[in-house]
């Protein structure tokens, strides 16, 4: 996440090479991952979207966001 951007809530994932944007709401995706990746990135998104949530609050009042546990 990045404070200075506007839109809806969402986070970047980087993969080796590969980059997406995920809408925390909805789960959409934008950009390219290896399928597998894609999965654990949205099952992580699922699992903690109240958290993520609450940190793009956070961040959009340039206040300090949370750690959120790794997916395991």
């Amino acid at each position: 996440m990045y404070y200075r951007e506007h839109g809806k809530p969402h986070f970047h994932a980087t993969y080796g090479e590969y980059e997406i944007t995920v809408e925390i709401d909805t789960g959409n995706v934008t950009g390219e991952f290896p399928k597998r990746a894609l999965n654990h990135v949205l099952e992580w998104n699922n699992l903690h979207k109240s958290e993520l949530l609450a940190n793009w609050e956070k961040l959009k009042t340039r206040n300090q966001p949370s750690k959120i546990q790794p997916l395991e």
